[in-house]
Formats: C-alpha cells, structure tokens, sequence
C-alpha cells in the first residue's frame, strides 16, 4: 500500500522539489537582471538580460556588478577599489574602505558616480557579479 501512494506521488513531488531548488539557487547563488539602459554599452547592449552570481570572492578593478542605488538596480564597472585613487570629474579622489568607485562603459551614456552626490558605493549594496 505504501509503494502504491509513493508512485502516485512521485509525478507530483519531483516538479514541486525542482521549482523549490530553482528558488534556492536563484536567491542565493545566481541573480537574474536586465539592462534596460544603454550605459554598459558596446560591453552589455541594452535589453540584455543578465546572470550575476551572488557569491563573490575579491572583487577587482575592472569587474562588472549588479548593486543598488537609490532604489534602483544598476550595473556598472568597477573603475576603483578601496584604497585607489582616481581622477574624477578632474580631481583625485581616493576610494574609502569598504566602497567602490562605479561607472559605466558608455560614458556618454551611463548615470554613474560622475554625477552622484556621494560618487562612492558601499560593498553592503553590491548584489552579484558577472563573470567573464
């Protein structure tokens, strides 16, 4: 009698377990995105979806995140790590610990910490990376 509701079951539990594994992975590992803007451009062309993953080792200059901003999601390079200095807008500033300097490929195209108030990003709002 036990075999016999197993088999019946079986048809039902092998989809709920996959979408539940999907889920997991999705919220934990892997994070799915679109770049509704041009700024990433010719890298990421714009309605492109992405794959970021969730976790990340030592990130480097040069990498591209997915990070929150102002009650958004964006993705952008990274131009500077903490600790770096960079020539922003015509004058050196050095990224503090903790933060990243964040801009777009397409500088004629991408809002980035060229035009924010505070042009640094904390590690805290950082989301995924995407691997090369």
């Amino acid at each position: 009698m036990k075999r016999a509701t197993m088999k019946k079951l079986l048809p039902i539990l092998i989809p709920v377990f996959c979408a539940i594994l999907v889920l997991v992975l999705f919220r934990f590992v892997f994070y799915l995105g679109y770049v509704p803007t041009a700024s990433m451009e010719p890298t990421i062309h714009q309605g492109s979806l992405i794959l970021g993953l969730r976790q990340f080792g030592e990130l480097h200059t040069g990498d591209i995140v997915i990070f929150r901003r102002d009650g958004r999601t964006l993705v952008k390079r990274i131009a500077a790590s903490p600790g770096e200095t960079y020539i922003l807008n015509g004058r050196p500033i050095t990224v503090p610990v903790g933060h990243y300097l964040l801009l777009g490929d397409n500088a004629n195209d991408s809002y980035d910490a060229r035009y924010w108030d505070d042009p640094f990003v904390p590690e805290k709002d950082l989301i995924a990376i995407l691997k090369r």
